[in-house]
């Protein structure tokens, strides 16, 4: 299958191009540089790069008329930690997926599959199911909520698939420095105390190669309709630190209760993923594992 992935230089998107090219397919990136991005260096020989950016209409043209996607995986969004939940960029992404949605469409890809946030759903005090209700609390968030809506209204108009995948919370290697995992890690490795929340915001997190695995599955599937990224397993994020702290071997070096919690956070934030799994997708690795790889991962690059 021919597919498109925008966000290809991101966390996670990176992640996807790489899932792709693993499973069999060939992927297509939009790369401002018209070179692979440094997260796919590996991979420059097997991705097909189409210079230009998503806030170009004529190069997704471009690429979607050569290319002729079959699939398009729409990952392409602000994501920069401490500016993205409020940035008025969000409606500059929203703008360009709707362009993105409409060119696909004229172009004949059949299936699209988008990324929203747990952030969509208003807080509740249980496990989240793909009909809970709404709630975005952020800018970030309410525009994810506005471009899945937008997306399943054009995708009805023109009879394709349109699958939205709310990710939860991933973590992997590589994942951005400014983050509370790397960014924990990073200060445990140096020897330097990391001030954290009192850490009983419960969470719902999951490796970014199961992310991967799931927007690949949607995509080969030809899913549609809402689906839950996530782990389906509740755990603190004082249990992620103090995991993090032992692995790292400085558990003493977190400050617990240091930094308070942030007005939007709920004390509560899992998925139900029962419809993923119904598709035949299932996370794969496990929390101690992943923390385990992404300490080490850390670790090479930090020299130690």
């Amino acid at each position: 299958m021919r597919v498109f992935v925008t966000g290809a230089s991101g966390f996670i998107g990176s992640q996807v191009v790489r899932a792709l090219l693993n499973r069999g397919h060939s992927a297509a990136i939009l790369s401002k540089s018209g070179a692979a991005p440094a997260r796919l260096m590996g991979d420059r020989g097997k991705v097909q790069v189409y210079p230009g950016s998503l806030g170009e209409p004529s190069a997704v043209r471009s690429l979607i008329g050569d290319f002729r996607p079959e699939a398009c995986v729409h990952l392409a969004w602000i994501a920069e930690p401490g500016k993205y939940l409020d940035s008025m960029e969000n409606l500059s992404c929203l703008s360009a997926s709707g362009r993105l949605f409409d060119e696909l469409i004229r172009g004949g890809c059949g299936r699209i599959i988008g990324a929203g946030t747990c952030a969509e759903y208003a807080p509740s005090d249980k496990p989240l199911r793909e009909d809970s209700p709404a709630g975005p609390k952020t800018l970030y968030a309410a525009s994810k909520s506005s471009c899945g809506l937008l997306g399943r209204q054009l995708a009805d108009l023109a009879k394709v698939s349109f699958a939205w995948g709310r990710i939860f919370f991933p973590y992997g290697p590589d994942e951005d420095e400014r983050r509370v995992i790397p960014a924990a890690i990073r200060a445990l490795l140096k020897g330097v105390a990391f001030p954290a929340t009192s850490g009983d915001q419960v969470r719902d997190y999951i490796h970014v190669e199961d992310v991967a695995g799931a927007f690949c599955i949607m995509a080969e599937k030809n899913a549609d309709g809402v689906f839950n990224i996530s782990s389906s397993r509740p755990t603190s994020v004082r249990q992620i630190l103090e995991k993090v702290g032992r692995l790292a071997g400085r558990e003493d070096l977190i400050q617990f209760g240091a930094k308070p919690l942030q007005s939007w956070e709920p004390p509560l934030l899992v998925g139900e993923n029962l419809r993923l799994r119904e598709l035949g997708w299932e996370p794969l690795i496990p929390l101690e594992q992943g923390l385990q790889q992404t300490v080490e991962w850390f670790k090479t690059r930090e020299g130690q």
